[in-house]
């Protein structure tokens, strides 16, 4: 009995002598090992000797090609992903491992299969749900997305990553409290999360609290200096701010980041109109059609450049291309609009211009501009009902008075045209045009010792040759020269 126990022990010892010798599961350990530490290259290695020592070790494939996934070699990561689901079809890290490869080549259906798959077999794989999210988010709808990062949440309430995509799919839907909140909770669980600072300060740009969006993006930067896109957020904040200098900064910073970002060409464009640098703004909007040939506000945005440097018909095409692209881009309407009214096609510009006003009903300057049409079809009521709309919508619209001013003098309402120009001096004292047709409405209404004091201002204010020649034409038949 005595040999028979001893016999036991000593083949025990043995056999756990065996198995910490075993040199597949050593290079697998110090494999993961790097794998922690982000020593890719190295964990590549431990796990490429943990396969020659064992070709059957299924956990060696999937864990080089997380490797190797993380390096950026997608095929090498989906090749040794195949490899040790082909060993183990019940390895659900695998099929986790490979949904997210397929994610990143945009192979939505194919995450989804797998990532299907890796939860079936354990329910409570996290990463699982929120890689499935991903491609949810990417392909639709969002719902499931939401859906799966709220199990991923409820698996791992300390998963930051999980959070920050709920806030950005809560951002999506322009559910801003849920984003922001979501977004705080990712921050708070980790504080060096730079793409949670993007998302949130994104966010606080679609909100228009540019300088909270500055301020994120400020330390998303700081965290992240190589991150593109943030730059060219934070730059699109200094456009709307006005300032310039930043502005030009922060997105030519984003283009020597990445070359490839159209966006970026298409602000800095967006800039040198705003500049008035029509050629540097030209340069980059065909530096952003050429990345993204289907970027509708580029076109926009070129024809806008293209009608200030009085080239009308290259103008009309790229705005005519901006429409085709998307149908609903209201500013399109409106600048091609404006450009046919230039170009005194008025019909064809009350076409643009309604539709504009269609798609955006509160833009007074719509409004202001077809009235213009209407005035040279000598349609006056739909010019003042225009031009009456404009100023409801925007009571300190100088130019709006000052054109229902001109209609009521050609209609002969004189004390309307009075009212009106009374107004556009009021808000600038400085219009020597104003005074001049106030002046004319009070010549009309015989009260001409307020016309001469009018005319008299035009000629202080005014070395517009042919408008002081008029008002001098007009003071002499008055018998004041």
């Amino acid at each position: 009995m005595t040999n028979r126990c001893g016999l036991i022990v000593l083949t025990c010892a043995a056999l756990l002598t065996l198995a910490c010798a075993n040199p597949a599961l050593e290079h697998l350990e110090q494999g993961n090992t790097y794998r922690d530490q982000g020593q890719w290259d190295e964990a590549i290695a431990e796990y490429s000797k943990a396969v020659e020592a064992d070709p059957d070790l299924a956990e060696a494939y999937d864990n080089r090609g997380y490797a190797y996934y993380n390096k950026g070699q997608v095929d090498l990561a989906l090749a040794d992903l195949d490899q040790a689901i082909e060993l183990n079809p019940e390895l659900a890290e695998a099929y986790k491992n490979r949904g997210w490869a397929y994610n990143s080549r945009g192979e939505w259906d194919l995450a989804i299969a797998d990532l299907d798959e890796a939860i079936e077999l354990d329910p409570n794989l996290a990463q699982a749900y929120y890689h499935r999210a991903v491609a949810y988010g990417n392909k639709g709808p969002w719902d499931l997305a939401i859906a799966d990062l709220n199990k991923a949440i409820e698996l791992q309430p300390d998963y930051a990553m999980a959070y920050n995509n709920r806030g950005y799919t809560y951002g999506v839907r322009e559910q801003w409290d849920l984003a922001i909140a979501d977004l705080d909770k990712a921050i708070e669980l980790n504080p060096e999360l730079a793409v949670a600072y993007y998302n949130r300060g994104a966010i606080y740009n679609a909100q228009q609290q540019w300088d909270s969006a500055i301020a994120d993006l400020d330390k998303s930067i700081e965290i992240d200096p190589s991150h593109a896109e943030a730059f060219d957020t934070r730059g699109w904040a200094y456009v709307i701010k006005g300032e310039w200098e930043p502005a030009i900064e922060d997105l030519s910073k984003a283009i020597e980041l990445d070359p490839n970002l159209p966006a970026a060409y298409h602000h800095r464009g967006a800039v040198y109109n705003e500049m008035e640098q029509w050629d540097l703004a030209i340069a980059d909007f065909n530096g952003a059609i050429e990345l993204d040939p289907k970027l509708a506000e580029a076109y926009k945005d070129r024809g806008i450049s293209y009608g200030w440097k009085g080239q009308l018909e290259l103008a009309i095409a790229d705005l005519t291309r901006a429409i085709g692209l998307d149908p609903n881009l209201a500013a399109a309407y409106y600048n091609r609009g404006s450009l046919y009214n230039a170009r005194g096609q008025w019909d064809l510009a009350i076409a643009d211009l309604s539709r504009n006003i269609e798609l955006a009903p509160d833009f007074a300057m719509a409004h202001n501009n077809r009235g213009y049409s209407y005035i040279n079809k000598e349609q006056w009521d739909m010019a003042i009902a225009d031009y009456s709309e404009a100023i409801r919508l925007s009571p300190e619209y100088a130019r709006a008075y000052y054109n229902r001013g001109i209609v009521y003098g050609q209609t002969g309402q004189w004390d309307m045209a009075i009212a009106d120009h009374t107004k556009v001096i009021e808000l600038n004292p400085a219009n020597a045009l104003a005074y001049y047709n106030r002046g004319l409405a009070y010549k009309s209404v015989q009260q001409f010792d307020l016309a001469v004091a009018d005319w008299n201002k035009v000629l202080e204010l005014s070395d517009n040759p042919d408008l002081t020649a008029h008002t001098d034409q007009e003071l002499k038949e008055l018998g004041q020269r």
